[in-house]
């Protein structure tokens, strides 16, 4: 990728941490998946622009896997990191945790993939630095994020072509 600017890892880590309270749970007492997708995307992208040193924009959410319930009184807490860097995009790791204060027991809830675009001052894509890992966690992230970016090139076709499909149908 030649002589871009390099970044560690670690230097993008992101992380916020918030109470679970009654009006952000559903009928169950389980956190809104929507509510949680908004500290996931919002968490991501402090972790981009903290690459980028730029505006950035959400480009994809690979999925976010709910793993497990975060419940009314819970903390839960994101935590983003980059793990991947093309010339203008970066791939972003989300893990979601859900503790119970009072008996100590965490539990990751959700993981997500999210890929961000960096924009200059005219909204157009602009480089990034380069992201270097350092731990063996790190590395797994950063070796296995090409394919990935495959997968999500492939999704991002399919749904270009479903797009073209149901432009003009009505649902």
């Amino acid at each position: 990728m030649g002589n871009r600017p390099k970044k560690y890892m670690r230097e993008t880590r992101t992380v916020k941490t918030s109470y679970v309270f009654p009006p952000d749970t559903n009928h169950l007492g389980t956190l809104f998946g929507g509510k949680l997708m908004a500290y996931i995307d919002d968490t991501a992208s402090i972790a981009a622009a903290k690459l980028a040193r730029c505006t950035v924009v959400t480009a994809s959410t690979d999925s976010v896997d709910f793993i497990a319930p975060i419940r009314v009184g819970n903390v839960v807490t994101v935590e983003a990191i980059v793990t991947w860097t093309g010339r203008t995009s970066m791939e972003v790791f989300v893990k979601v945790s859900a503790e119970d204060l009072k008996t100590e027991e965490t539990s990751i809830a959700a993981i997500s993939f999210l890929t961000f675009v960096a924009l200059d001052e005219n909204g157009k894509p602009t480089p990034v630095p380069e992201v270097v890992p350092e731990t063996d966690e790190e590395r797994w992230l950063n070796e296995t994020a090409k394919q990935r970016a495959e997968q999500r090139l492939l999704r991002k076709k399919q749904s270009e072509e479903m797009a073209r499909y149901f432009s003009n149908a009505m649902l």
